[in-house]
């Protein structure tokens, strides 16, 4: 039947997340939060996870009443933790598992950018050598590829067991879930840009974020007998805390100063909206872009070992390797 056929296609049935359970890093800020909330609206149950136990149940505390005011299902919960080391990986898995029987999702999210440099005004080696490599830290590379790119490693594996509890459950294609499961990793655009403008002028960052998108399709290719997926997003430019820093509202909204430059541009413009960065054009990517990449990639069962590039057109005009 036509009917039937329809029905199946229809977005309240293919973004249906009620029986989803999801995991998100950094799911209390930024790009985070724009899959947190994006998950919990259409029905899932969210664990975010995050450095300090008060800011986590302070912005589910927000949503979550938010939810029950507008008839949702969905809810946050946060789990304070520490997502850089293995043993933090492997306590942060028994602490989901004592909430949930399984996990259908983990976003591999949460990042930072440390070790700005600022271009050298001369174009001699001591010039270069002072602005690259002198006011650069073994520690602050340290911390920027265990946070970015090797945490996500340890908590891909942690994750395995309650990843496949959906075999056991008959999560099947034939007559169980819908949403197989899956862990998606955020790298960047700027894990294949030429031009560290892009970046925020950070090598550490830049570095870090390659080696993900890179882990992004090896993994997959490694899990594939589980059955479970690795895919990615790659984000341009996002209005969030770190494109502007202590500028996030109560609700964990952050907005672009009118004087900011990025030193870089972003073909693809939004329209100014009246309740979106204070009325101001958004110089980049916006939730309802970040949501529904995150639907789709939830939803899709024949996505895998690919990561997405959200830029709005950036690297069409800086020297790339995506």
């Amino acid at each position: 039947m036509a009917e039937a056929i329809l029905d199946q296609v229809h977005v309240s049935n293919m973004f249906d997340l009620r029986g989803v359970v999801a995991v998100v890093t950094g799911g209390g800020t930024g790009i985070g939060l724009m899959m947190s909330t994006t998950l919990i609206s259409n029905g899932a149950t969210v664990f975010i996870i995050g450095p300090k136990q008060v800011d986590l149940d302070r912005i589910a505390k927000v949503y979550n009443d938010g939810a029950e005011k507008s008839g949702k299902v969905g809810r946050i919960y946060g789990i304070e933790g520490d997502i850089r080391t293995k043993d933090e990986a492997i306590r942060l898995a028994a602490e989901v598992g004592k909430r949930t029987s399984y996990v259908t999702v983990l976003f591999n999210n949460a990042g930072i950018l440390d070790g700005i440099f600022t271009r050298p005004d001369e174009h001699t080696a001591k010039a270069f050598q002072e602005k690259y490599f002198n006011n650069l830290t073994p520690e602050v590379f340290d911390n920027v590829y265990r946070t970015n790119a090797v945490g996500p490693y340890w908590l891909t594996f942690a994750f395995l067991p309650l990843l496949e509890k959906w075999k056991e459950a008959g999560y099947t294609v034939t007559g169980g879930r819908k949403f197989a499961p899956q862990v998606i990793m955020t790298s960047s655009m700027n894990g294949w840009t030429k031009d560290n403008a892009t970046s925020g002028k950070s090598f550490p960052y830049q570095f870090a974020k390659s080696a993900i998108g890179h882990a992004t399709s090896t993994i997959a290719h490694e899990l594939l007998p589980l059955g479970i997926r690795v895919n990615g997003i790659a984000p341009g430019l996002f209005v969030t805390d770190m494109s502007a820093p202590g500028t996030a509202n109560e609700l964990g909204i952050a907005t672009i100063p009118k004087d900011k430059v990025f030193g870089f541009e972003v073909p693809c413009l939004q329209p100014a909206d009246p309740n979106v960065n204070g009325g101001q054009p958004i110089p980049g990517g916006s939730r309802t872009d970040m949501g529904s990449l995150v639907l789709c990639l939830v939803s899709n069962w024949f996505i895998n070992g690919t990561t997405v590039l959200i830029d709005g057109g950036t690297m069409l005009m800086h020297a790339n390797s995506f």
